[in-house]
């Protein structure tokens, strides 16, 4: 094939120029966007490299010229850093693939190679555009696999057909549904509703609404979250906890496209893209009878299967940072940083809770850090598992002890300010309030 290297590290295009030659190919190479514009559009290349960032463009500047040229040939994005934004939006404009530097050379080639069996189905297609502008929540990492959960994200986008996203309690699965609706329906309603926090003779109203008087209690019309939804999107959480009967009325709406409120024989459309989670196996539900088969397979047209975080360990010093500048915010700490051993005891750890136990691990350590930077005895006393502490000689506190200590953290780290320990503890101020009582707690004599 016929490949353009665009991209200002002379030293990455020499050595991508070798190897590629090597295999067969011929190569040209341009270290900036306007000359690499400017050859791609003399002569007709069957790839192109393109770095994300250029001295003179972005990347995506030459991936939409590229696109607008009309040409036949595919691009691969190439950068030195993680942007889920730019991965989307690169998808989005067409780009077969994107990959990380430092390069693999070997996984390179077989790029190549998958470019060349692919070329002749993309060649010539039209690819979407991405003139309108979004802002995706952040689903942090660099590894291959949240990758490629980010290449989903920009390839689903393209159309607004329901999607099942799959994964581990705590993984982020909803970070992954708003993504993809900043990705599709910028300025339209994000409504989420956990089908296994309410209470399933309710949950039929929080959908769908009801009209007064179609049951006892209902004094008023309410306007359901499949209707408030609107255009934008409708994100049904753990959907495999929602009761059959009601699976039924769901798939209903689902393919004719409209549904009534309880009470109420009056059609409303539905407009909202479906997009629901589950960490069970819908599977062996719907062998067993658990789900219907139907909506599983109306649900399932396309799906996001989310990693756990003990298979994406290189994830975890970028998402713990990340994590970290949020948590410095809300929790008034000054802690900026991790020390190596801590976070090599952060990458060790096998993580059942995923994301979210990670976020409270490293919430615990920056309410006992002393100074600007978490210490490995911070992490290590602050993970739930004993084996991972690998300190048997510390003594186990009792449930209402390690609650009064934590309790006691949170009161210090506000200055004893309630509406803001209540937040971080997600207490109520009176539950808080008895807390203090019971545990004997007091202010030291400053903020008294």
């Amino acid at each position: 094939m016929k490949i353009l290297v665009i991209d200002d590290d002379a030293a990455l295009c020499r050595s991508l120029q070798i190897h590629l030659e090597r295999g067969g190919h011929s190569v040209e190479l341009a270290h900036n966007a306007s000359d690499g514009i400017a050859r791609y559009g003399e002569d007709n290349f069957d790839l192109a490299f393109v770095d994300l960032k250029l001295p003179d463009k972005s990347g995506l500047e030459v991936l939409k010229a590229i696109q607008q040229s009309g040409a036949n040939g595919l691009a691969v994005m190439i950068t030195g850093t993680q942007d889920m934004k730019a991965t989307i939006e690169a998808v989005r404009l067409g780009a077969f693939d994107y990959i990380r530097k430092p390069l693999d050379l070997d996984a390179v080639l077989l790029t190549v190679e998958k470019v060349a069996q692919e070329r002749s189905r993309v060649a010539g297609k039209k690819k979407l555009s991405a003139d309108a502008e979004f802002q995706p929540h952040e689903f942090v990492g660099g590894s291959l696999k949240t990758i490629e959960v980010i290449k989903q994200i920009g390839l689903l986008s393209q159309s607004r057909i329901p999607v099942l996203v799959l994964g581990e309690t705590g993984t982020g699965k909803e970070l992954v549904a708003r993504a993809l609706h900043d990705a599709t329906s910028t300025g339209k309603p994000f409504v989420a509703i956990n089908c296994s926090s309410v209470v399933s003779t309710l949950l039929e109203s929080e959908l769908f609404g009801h009209v007064r008087g179609a049951f006892t209690g209902a004094d008023s019309d309410k306007v359901g979250r499949l209707e408030l939804a609107g255009e934008g999107s409708i994100f049904l959480d753990e959907i495999g906890d929602m009761a059959i009967e009601l699976q039924a009325k769901l798939l209903r709406a689902i393919q004719e496209r409209s549904f009534e409120r309880v009470g109420s024989v009056k059609p409303i459309a539905l407009r909202a893209r479906i997009v629901a989670a589950t960490h069970r196996n819908l599977e062996s539900m719907v062998a067993s009878g658990a789900f219907r088969e139907g909506l599983y397979y109306r649900l399932a047209v396309s799906t996001v299967h989310v990693p756990p975080l003990r298979e994406r360990r290189d994830d975890i010093p970028l998402l713990a940072l990340h994590l970290l500048a949020r948590l410095r915010r809300e929790l008034h700490r000054p802690v900026t940083s991790i020390h190596d051993k801590a976070m090599q005891r952060l990458q060790a750890y096998d993580w059942p809770g995923n994301v979210r136990e990670l976020e409270n691990v490293l919430t615990r350590a920056a309410l006992l850090a002393r100074g600007d930077t978490l210490l490995e005895q911070d992490v290590v006393a602050s993970l739930g598992n004993p084996a991972a502490r690998n300190t048997p000689q510390t003594p186990v506190k009792t449930l209402r002890d390690a609650e009064r200590d934590y309790v006691e953290m949170a009161l210090y780290s506000t200055g004893w300010n309630m509406t803001q320990t209540s937040a971080i503890l997600d207490i109520s101020p009176t539950t808080l309030r008895k807390k203090i009582h019971d545990y004997g707690l007091t202010p030291p004599r400053e903020m008294a």
